[in-house]
């Protein structure tokens, strides 16, 4: 994971972006029209991250996934925004939701056919088998989610959002090594439950 986007070296100073999530947090429009090009550039990475396996033309495009996210973001309410950290981190969970139902959607359109193996090191496309693909890993990591939330998080956070392991240490309150120790037993269980139901 040596490509993943990283937060922190594009994006301004971290506490006028936090002060502008939660001033829209609590109700500014003005703040979320300050707080848009401040952030769209990650956004826009983490998208590429999660679409860098799509095939030219097979699929949606990371500034549409982008998009289709912030429509959704804009109407989030309720949120209590600690850091750009965990702005980015409900960021990325939104655009795993739309790209899963994006998967469930064309398997339903072919109608059926096995899983194969994911490999945890390189995000599926979501072109046949792929999107069977990552649909297995939804299920395993619902899974492990019922066994372990927090490292089903870690995985979310690093794999779907392309969070560093201090980026992901921050969202989760806990320390860089916690992360890595989870991230390992993480990916070993995920295998291991995907080689037996595929």
């Amino acid at each position: 994971m040596s490509d993943q986007p990283q937060m922190s070296s594009e994006e301004p100073s971290t506490s006028e972006t936090t002060q502008l999530l939660r001033a829209w947090a609590d109700g500014d429009r003005g703040a979320l029209e300050q707080l848009t090009p401040r952030v769209y550039r990650t956004l826009r990475r983490i998208a590429g991250y999660q679409m860098q396996q799509e095939r030219a033309g097979d699929s949606m495009q990371a500034t549409a996934l982008v998009h289709e996210a912030y429509l959704e973001l804009i109407d989030v309410t309720n949120v209590n925004w600690q850091h750009r950290a965990h702005f980015f981190a409900v960021s990325a969970q939104i655009m795993r939701h739309i790209l899963l139902d994006r998967a469930r959607r064309r398997v339903a359109a072919k109608r059926g056919g096995t899983a194969e193996r994911v490999n945890l090191d390189e995000l599926p496309d979501l072109s046949g088998d792929r999107a069977r693909e990552l649909i297995a890993l939804e299920d395993a990591l619902n899974a492990l989610s019922e066994k372990d939330s927090r490292k089903a998080r870690v995985v979310e956070l690093r794999f779907f959002g392309g969070l560093s392991v201090e980026e992901t240490a921050e969202v989760l309150e806990v320390s860089p090594e916690t992360v890595m120790r989870d991230w390992k037993f993480a990916r070993s269980w995920l295998q291991a439950e995907l080689s037996s139901n595929g």
